[in-house]
């Protein structure tokens, strides 16, 4: 069984997201499938139909994070240290062309947000400067092109 490696924020929204789908979703969808049964004709129904199509998606998301979490492998970031980019580290760019400067922390899969400064380690971006430490130049295959970056600054918060 594969591990996934995420942070412990990560874990805990898992874990909020599932419980919310557990207490909340699923009795709202049973509820209105009861009330479109009581409509009669199910061969016409599209209430129930809807109905059963959000309970098949509600109840494999359920299947996916318990399955996620059972796989998880949580990361303390605050733990860690070092020069060297890896999991859970944050880290501050600058690209070569246009100056401009990013934050990233390199998260796991199901954890990435980049409008919150969050990568996937499977992105090319995290992929590319992994082992890396500050100073060190990167090239990062992107569907623009091959873009450089440097590394300034490897954090651990």
């Amino acid at each position: 069984m594969e591990k996934v490696p995420m942070t412990a924020e990560g874990y805990q929204a898992l874990d909020d997201e599932l419980r919310r789908l557990k207490t909340i979703e699923r009795p709202a969808v049973i509820a209105a499938i009861a009330e479109a049964r009581s409509h009669g004709d199910l061969s016409e129904n599209a209430e129930y139909h809807a109905a059963k199509e959000r309970q098949g998606w509600i109840e494999g998301q359920i299947a996916d994070f318990e399955d996620k979490m059972a796989r998880a492998q949580v990361i303390d970031v605050s733990k860690l240290s070092g020069s060297q980019v890896k999991f859970g580290a944050t880290v501050s760019l600058v690209d070569e062309d246009t100056e401009e400067e990013a934050r990233y922390q390199i998260v796991g899969e199901h954890e990435a947000d980049v409008k919150r400064g969050k990568v996937s380690i499977t992105s090319p971006v995290a992929r590319a400067i992994i082992g890396k430490e500050s100073g060190d130049v990167v090239e990062v295959n992107t569907p623009g092109g091959v873009k450089a970056y440097e590394i300034l600054k490897v954090e651990w918060i």
